[in-house]
């Protein structure tokens, strides 16, 4: 009885990953960083160790994937990490289109289009979150996004009082900005960003200025 318990427990945990994995179609192009829907323009270049990706329209869920990473497993075997930064509209339900270093190292680029395997993954990033200020906001109209995080953003708060309240009424828009067209009446403001896991980490005394990017102490 008791080393039946293990064999199953055993099994479960083997076959756990795969039945979060999903399945879809992956193609290729030359990449959209700064310019891509997920708007990392403070991003210079990706990690070493991560690729980047559009993801399909279909899962783009407002920009709640921007930042997120996941593991693609190709044809030949190989497996990767890569980093959401833009968005593919015409990509079929969980469809990739990778940057082409990305699908070179999972596939020959002459086939031009392969099924992979992928599931959501903590990103291998051991640097701390930033906060990135949009250009033109003021006391009058806020926008920030997160950048460099190593798990996807559910949200973020803003205090104008260090902290003893937090304010929530944010958009998360399209381009991976959390807006307040009102702003918050303030020139410096603490920001707590929260994971989708609910992990949260506190940025203090942000400057209300056009481009700022202010680091954390540490990521999630």
């Amino acid at each position: 009885m008791y080393l039946s318990t293990l064999i199953s427990a055993a099994v479960l945990l083997l076959t756990a990953p795969l039945a979060l994995a999903k399945s879809g179609r992956a193609t290729y192009y030359g990449g959209n960083l700064n310019g891509g829907m997920c708007s990392f323009s403070t991003l210079p270049s990706l990690p070493s160790n991560i690729y980047g990706t559009a993801l399909t329209g279909a899962s783009w869920a407002n920009s709640a994937h921007c930042g997120q990473c996941l593991s693609v497993r190709g044809p030949n075997g190989k497996r990767i990490t890569a980093m959401v930064v833009d968005q593919c509209p015409e990509c079929p339900k969980d469809g990739l289109d990778l940057f082409e270093n990305a699908f070179g190292t999972i596939a020959q680029k002459a086939q031009g289009i392969v099924q992979v395997d992928w599931n959501w993954v903590k990103c291998p990033i051991s640097g701390p979150l930033k906060v990135h200020l949009k250009s033109g906001v003021s006391p009058y109209w806020f926008s920030a996004q997160i950048v460099n995080a190593n798990k996807a953003i559910r949200e973020i708060q803003i205090s104008t009082n260090g902290g003893k309240t937090w304010q929530r009424n944010l958009k998360r828009m399209e381009y991976n900005f959390f807006e307040n067209p009102s702003g918050f009446g303030s020139n410096s403001v603490d920001v707590r960003v929260v994971s989708v896991d609910g992990d949260r980490v506190v940025v203090k005394n942000v400057a209300v200025r056009s481009d700022n990017v202010v680091a954390a102490q540490r990521n999630f």
